[in-house]
């Protein structure tokens, strides 16, 4: 076998069945885990008793995108196609995913093109990796990428490993991108591929401004955690004219704050190739349509 499903899921049991039975509908056989992060709604014992097959594995406090990292310890398979519990692929897509990790031995993560359900519609943020300007190896199968979303994305074990997973100190919200900049370093390779496509229907059952809370938190510590100083000032700059006025803006705020004794501890800036492959987006995030903190 050459992949392994993962899913991580809290309190979100109706949407986690009906992803779980789209795992049985794929063209090519897939071990599946399930990471439940402490929900308190019965979704562990409905997982149980209806996918049998299934490894569950049953955290008792919420852990965020780190039990990505917890369900990595349990693959045996090369690559890792991360889902969310309320995301799916099409059957082939995770076939199509591997095929291209197999053919080019450097590429670190595969990201698909995201439709969002009900509908079908094109994702907001696709055309911006359909158009990414980070320049890439001539080899690459698609655009390259200067991050990737883990519900739509497969990633190559042993890269997820060297690079050490998510970060604890992000919890979730925004996480993947510290994760990127990181397998961009040790000499990872992330793209784009028009093929492969994924299914997004947004669940009801979330706090949008913890969510964009985290988001805000997320991006600026990942920002001063490898970006120079010049392009983190930029970033940080931006970030402070765009933002919403609101409660929500000033909680982020504070919370990255509170954490710059860490951040100064733990700061490891980029080499200076890598640092000019994301300095390419600053543009397109600065334009973008589909990277607005609101809620």
């Amino acid at each position: 076998m050459r992949l392994t499903v993962v899913v991580i899921t809290r309190d979100r049991r109706r949407s986690l069945l009906a992803v779980l039975a789209r795992t049985r509908e794929l063209t090519e056989r897939a071990p599946v885990i399930v990471v439940d992060n402490a929900s308190r709604d019965g979704t562990p014992g409905a997982v149980a008793a209806e996918f049998p097959d299934v490894t569950l594995i049953r955290s008792p406090r919420n852990l965020g995108a780190v039990a990505r990292n917890l369900a990595a310890d349990h693959v045996r398979t090369p690559y890792i196609a991360f889902w969310d519990d309320d995301t799916w692929w099409d059957p082939d897509a995770p076939s199509r995913a591997a095929d291209l990790l197999d053919a080019h031995p450097r590429l670190a993560a595969v990201t698909g093109r995201i439709l969002v359900e009900p509908g079908g519609r094109e994702d907001p943020i696709v055309p911006e990796l359909r158009d990414s300007p980070v320049p890439g190896p001539p080899w690459l199968p698609g655009p390259a990428l200067g991050s990737f979303l883990a519900g739509a994305s497969m990633l190559r074990t042993e890269a997820f490993r060297e690079a050490g997973g998510f970060s604890p100190r992000l919890w979730l919200g925004g996480e993947e991108e510290l994760l990127a900049a990181d397998l961009m370093t040790l000499g990872w390779e992330l793209c784009f591929a028009e093929d492969v496509v994924v299914h997004h229907e947004p669940s009801r059952l979330r706090d949008p401004h913890l969510r964009r809370r985290h988001g805000i938190r997320n991006t600026l510590w990942s920002t001063w955690l490898r970006r120079p100083l010049p392009a983190a000032a930029r970033r940080t700059a931006r970030l402070l004219r765009t933002l919403p006025r609101d409660r929500v803006t000033a909680g982020a705020l504070a919370a990255a704050a509170a954490g710059l004794p860490w951040v100064a501890r733990e700061r490891r800036t980029l080499p200076r190739d890598v640092e000019h492959r994301l300095r390419t987006l600053e543009t397109a995030q600065r334009e973008s349509k589909a990277r607005r903190y609101v809620s």
